[in-house]
């Protein structure tokens, strides 16, 4: 292990232990502040996508009212996710009061700001809501979107205007390509002295070996105040077919991190069930649990095969619809 892999293992360590754990009673669900916003979320979040994935969409409905009963509140989607049926969906499932339990998020593509401000007016209006509490810039993943974001004309005017109106609450981005992309759009940021609320990355026991969004991201996002969100814990499955880890160890892994919410995808009553088990059954990971667990996933990471959202384009949903940008 190289020195400086050691000291920022340190330091994320002792990030995550002092911010010590809110537990429900009843689900063993656990909460956290949401960076500076004032939020208290759910310490693992209901993924938006796999949402979709059910073919009856009444399935999708219940496993969205379900992690709500039983206080799992943070909502992830996107306004692309299996051509908006993964919104419809949760639109569905928070009536009948079910949006005042939750701590809505979702993502847009636009590029533009009429393209932004028009996916942000679909979205609320399938999420049927007159607000969305987090709204995000969905796929950082070119060293030219921080660019366009924050151009004239581009998507942050569409979003500070939505702010204004009331339709959202607070601004985050999201990706999955290179930590390099990530901290030129928070380099941007500082020059435009514009501060983000979230930032979302995969975050996962094979992250910390390639391409790293845990070393190189993360402590920034400390520093600045910005609630780290991460998604991707298994990688959709791929980090799992390493061998190295179970879906809890991956869990307990990115729970451990200095992360405000794990977004984890639940396409079945079943992953509900495992996720809840694991926030019940969580507890800090030590410097040397960690290091043990990293210490497996080493030789499997190198050659990011199994973060394949990092190595090819699969994952590139705006990349296969170069028009969702605008």
């Amino acid at each position: 292990m190289k020195p400086n892999d050691l000291e920022r293992r340190k330091f994320l360590a002792g990030l995550a232990a002092g911010a010590g754990i809110l537990r429900a009673a009843d689900s063993g669900m656990i909460y956290r502040k949401l960076g500076r916003t004032g939020e208290k979320v759910s310490a693992i979040g209901l993924g938006g996508h796999h949402i979709g994935r059910p073919k009856d969409e009444n399935e999708g409905i219940k496993i969205i009212r379900s992690a709500l009963d039983r206080g799992m509140n943070f909502l992830d989607n996107c306004w692309d996710y299996h051509d908006g049926v993964s919104e419809i969906r949760m639109g569905k499932a928070l009536r009948d009061g079910y949006r005042q339990k939750a701590f809505l998020m979702t993502k847009f593509d636009g590029r533009t700001k009429e393209a932004t401000a028009k996916q942000i007016d679909e979205s609320l209006q399938r999420l049927q809501s007159d607000h969305i509490d987090l709204m995000q810039f969905h796929e950082n993943i070119r060293l030219e979107d921080p660019d366009r974001f924050f151009a004239p004309e581009g998507a942050l005017e569409a979003l500070t205007e939505a702010k204004k109106a009331g339709k959202i609450r607070y601004i985050g981005f999201t990706g999955h390509k290179d930590p390099l992309v990530h901290l030129r759009m928070l380099d941007m940021a500082a020059q435009h002295k514009f501060h983000f609320d979230t930032c979302q990355m995969p975050l996962n026991v094979m992250d910390a070996h390639f391409r790293s969004f845990t070393h190189q991201v993360v402590p920034r996002l400390v520093k600045e105040g910005i609630a780290v969100l991460g998604m991707k814990s298994m990688g959709d499955g791929n980090v799992l077919k390493s061998g190295a880890v179970t879906p809890i160890e991956c869990l307990h892994y990115a729970l451990s991190l200095p992360t405000s919410v794990v977004i984890n995808g639940c396409e079945s009553m079943e992953r509900l069930d495992q996720a809840f088990e694991a926030a019940r059954t969580f507890k800090p990971m030590s410097e040397a649990e960690m290091a043990t667990l990293l210490d497996k996933t080493r030789q499997a990471a190198m050659t990011g095969k199994f973060e394949p959202f990092k190595t090819t384009s699969h994952f590139d949903g705006t990349a296969q619809h170069p028009e969702w940008m605008g």
